[in-house]
């Protein structure tokens, strides 16, 4: 087991070693049976995370906020645009005070082409861990709770057959921070991943080639489709969720307009018909009910999107455990 954590940022999973994200869900499940239990876990008494947003959130503002009163500490609550950051004050000077105020450093920043840039930037300057609460490239709070659920719904996740499919969505142009971290994760348990996704929506080739990499060095398999219907035939886990055409060459008004010829690729009860008859529905949440998904899908008895979401806590939990107050 990895023991040496403190100070360590939390920016990509790809920097964290298969043994130290090993430990990290081990913490999270140990730490979900104490909430469970009633056990007081007072590991950060009196420290103080800054929880800077450039954008709306719910799972991560209160698994963030929640968690840090539960470990015995504080989270402060930065909205951006009231901060000199809207002024435009460079992260360097923001990262170096706001490092010296406390104990740790978060931030979510999800602007094509900046957000990853930006918390790097923090991550350079600052004098405590800086952890992503999701970027433009990463969201590594959401991949390691989903594979927490994963991991706990099935006791082997080795030739797992789990789907990440792009689904048509209204909202808004969704980042591309979760099929990335999750194309990047899976395969390093052995899950055999597909990622599906009609043209135009594809993700950066260094993904895709880092993917297959980390499939191909422990024993899972990376691939990708543009038929909806062969990502859910047989699939073990679906994860039906909206992305945006950020990654390809094409214009961003032509992508929008073809956009509206996918409406079909949307996760309905016909569609899980086609899984595993035990298939787990997963998705990060918000979903947008109606075009991503069918309200008797999300709703239905293979959902497990609850379960994911309370996970955030304890794997937030847990990430502030090691990196904030660990040897």
């Amino acid at each position: 087991m990895q023991t040496i954590f403190k100070g360590k940022d939390f920016i990509t999973l790809q920097d964290w070693s298969k043994e130290e994200v090993d430990t990290l869900l081990e913490v999270s499940f140990d730490l979900k049976k104490k909430f469970a239990m009633g056990i007081d876990t007072p590991y950060l008494k009196n420290k103080t995370g800054m929880l800077m947003f450039f954008e709306q959130s719910t799972r991560t503002r209160n698994s963030m906020e929640a968690g840090l009163a539960q470990l015995g500490g504080h989270a402060n609550f930065l909205d951006t645009s009231t901060m000199q950051v809207s002024h435009g004050e460079v992260a360097k000077d923001t990262g170096i005070i706001l490092s010296r105020y406390g104990h740790m450093l978060a931030c979510r920043n999800c602007d094509w082409g900046i957000g990853n840039d930006y918390l790097s930037s923090l991550a350079e300057h600052s004098t405590v861990p800086v952890l992503s609460l999701q970027d433009d490239l990463y969201h590594p709070m959401q991949g390691i709770a989903d594979l927490m659920t994963i991991q706990e719904k099935r006791e082997q996740t080795r030739n797992l057959q789990v789907s990440i499919i792009w689904a048509y969505a209204t909202s808004h142009k969704k980042p591309i921070s979760v099929p990335v971290t999750q194309s990047l994760l899976f395969p390093r348990y052995g899950m055999d991943v597909t990622l599906a996704y009609p043209e135009g929506y594809d993700l950066p080739d260094w993904v895709i080639e880092e993917a297959r990499e980390n499939a191909e060095k422990h024993g899972g398999s990376f691939k990708i489709t543009h038929d909806m219907e062969v990502a859910y035939k047989d699939a073990d886990v679906v994860i039906p969720k909206n992305w945006g055409s950020w990654a390809t060459d094409l214009s961003e008004e032509e992508i929008e307009k073809n956009k509206e010829s996918y409406k079909k690729w949307k996760c309905t009860e016909e569609m899980m018909e086609m899984a595993d008859d035990d298939v787990m529905y997963m998705h990060a949440l918000p979903a947008d009910r109606g075009n991503e998904v069918e309200d008797s899908v999300i709703d239905g008895p293979h959902s497990i999107v609850y379960d994911e979401a309370e996970n955030r806590l304890h794997t937030a939990k847990a990430v502030m455990t090691l990196t904030m107050g660990g040897k």
